[in-house]
């Protein structure tokens, strides 16, 4: 099992999510996937990123309510951003 490692900026994303009970639910449902190494089904559009991102994930968890995290390859991964697409790229 890989141990979740939150950004600062990602806290600061979350904080603004938590009292969404819909979202926060299927955040912790891709979370638990990752953190227990099972593939991200295809429904969430997991995707390579690029530019300033470059090597680090994104999924659409719900609509335009994004994550993005980096799987470095060791027993953390780390929660980069979360929330939609002007929020995360302007």
């Amino acid at each position: 099992m890989k141990k979740l490692k939150p950004s600062t900026k990602y806290k600061k994303d979350y904080k603004r999510f938590r009292n969404n009970p819909k979202k926060v639910q299927k955040l912790f449902k891709v979370l638990s996937m990752l953190q227990n190494e099972i593939p991200i089904p295809k429904e969430y559009n997991p995707h390579m990123l690029t530019g300033n991102y470059a090597r680090h994930m994104e999924c659409h968890i719900d609509g335009d309510f994004l994550l993005i995290w980096f799987d470095p390859d060791t027993d953390e991964i780390d929660l980069v951003r979360l929330g939609s697409h002007s929020d995360l790229f302007g």
